[in-house]
């Protein structure tokens, strides 16, 4: 029986070794309208005070709180965008709205519903104050939001939608961050076609690579189609070459295990080197991983399974950190959470199994509870259809039975 010339790693020792080769790329300045979901590279600090000026918090009225309650003339009015050309003085007040600068000499704001406004004969608007304020209530002061020098977005960020305001809000159009590694992605096996095209004998249709281009995109990359390659060494040569240099990240699909035509890793260790060619776990045995040599820049490489599920697996437990690392991503391990097993599992006494199931909030048990997706065959790619977790199930003989606490690896939304 032919055995690997690679060790067997644990998923832990892989997974370290993954992220030890995977170093963050060199940033790039992009429009800040365009940084959605990308990681900032450097400290945004605010050159200005927010807000510029003191602002009123309500629409009211503009008063010196000293006065008290009572009836004083208005003087005029300010709003949104505007600056007041008058100044407030004892006994008389002014109309403000939310967000408008303070008229000089106002320090508190009186809300529109403790006042009433009527007019005098032969003379100004009078409004009466029937509320006692302080100096500073309802009075957003110079800088309380933000001040001056004030860091505002750190590094290693990610930008959501908030982060995008506050880019705007500090005046930022551009913006420092790491890019979106580019990974390719290559079907390997003279029995694919692409997927419109009709089955002749002994063929099937790619699903891995479309799968893993979306998978790609979901997670933050810019997916790179290379296509199909045959099962010669010619051309799988000149397909991994090509990917080589056009990506940070090449992804194979097929042609890792023991077999004749099984022509990756050979491959792989001509062009770099190979650190691990197969990995304790269920399913995804075959996972390899490889760095190449010098040239204009390296590349990180996954020899994924060809089962369309052992593929996907190892494309989050290995490539996703990668990926996640390589755009700058502080944390770039798949989070997980705690979870109770919905049913009794059973388990592999060689290998511990990453098991697909769906998770989902108990609110009566105040957890979450993780229902298996079914048959767990690596080539049922229906066990990943509403996967959003992987279970890590220890390896040994027997059983889970149903409640025990596992690990659940997040792989899509709860």
């Amino acid at each position: 029986m032919a055995e690997s010339p690679y060790p067997m790693l644990s998923v832990e020792d892989a997974l370290a070794a993954v992220l030890a080769q995977s170093t963050p790329l060199p940033p790039v300045p992009v429009p800040a309208r365009q940084a959605l979901g990308q990681i900032l590279a450097v400290d945004i600090q605010a050159g200005e005070p927010l807000p510029p000026f003191p602002a009123s918090v309500k629409d009211g009225y503009a008063v010196v709180a000293a006065d008290g309650p009572g009836t004083y003339s208005l003087v005029g009015e300010v709003t949104a965008g505007r600056v007041a050309d008058f100044t407030v003085t004892p006994g008389t007040v002014a109309y403000v709205t939310t967000g408008a600068a303070m008229p000089p000499g106002a320090d508190a704001v009186v809300m529109v519903e403790e006042t009433e406004k009527f007019w005098a004969r032969n003379g100004p608007a009078q409004i009466e104050i029937r509320a006692r304020v302080s100096a500073g209530d309802d009075v957003r002061p110079i800088g309380v939001d933000v001040a001056v020098g004030e860091v505002v977005l750190e590094a290693g960020t990610r930008l959501g939608p908030a982060e995008i305001g506050l880019l705007a809000t500090a005046g930022v159009t551009d913006v420092s961050v790491y890019p979106r590694p580019r990974v390719a992605v290559l079907s390997t096996g003279d029995e694919l076609v692409e997927p419109g095209t009709p089955l002749g004998p002994g063929q099937i249709r790619d699903s891995n690579r479309a799968m893993l281009m979306a998978a790609i995109e979901a997670v933050g990359g810019e997916a790179v189609d290379l296509g199909i390659s045959g099962d010669s060494q010619a051309s799988l040569e000149t397909a991994v070459r090509q990917g080589l240099v056009d990506a940070d990240v090449l992804l194979t699909s097929g042609g890792v295990s023991m077999g004749d035509l099984d022509l990756i890793k050979p491959l792989l260790e001509e062009a770099g080197q190979v650190h691990f060619g197969q990995v304790r776990m269920k399913p995804g045995k075959p996972i390899t991983f490889a760095t190449t040599r010098g040239g204009r820049h390296s590349c990180l490489v996954f020899g994924l399974p060809g089962n369309p599920v052992s593929s996907l697996v190892t494309f989050y437990l290995f490539a996703v950190p990668a990926i996640r690392k390589l755009a700058g991503h502080p944390a770039p391990q798949l989070p997980s959470v705690e979870a109770r097993l919905a049913h009794t599992l059973p388990l592999d006494p060689a290998r511990p199994e990453y098991h697909r199931a769906s998770l989902a909030w108990d609110r009566t048990e105040h957890c979450f509870v993780a229902q298996s997706t079914g048959s767990q065959s690596s080539s049922r790619l229906l066990s990943m259809r509403s996967a959003n977790a992987l279970l890590e199930l220890p390896q040994q003989a027997g059983e889970l039975p149903a409640g025990s606490l596992v690990t659940a690896l997040l792989i899509g939304e709860i």
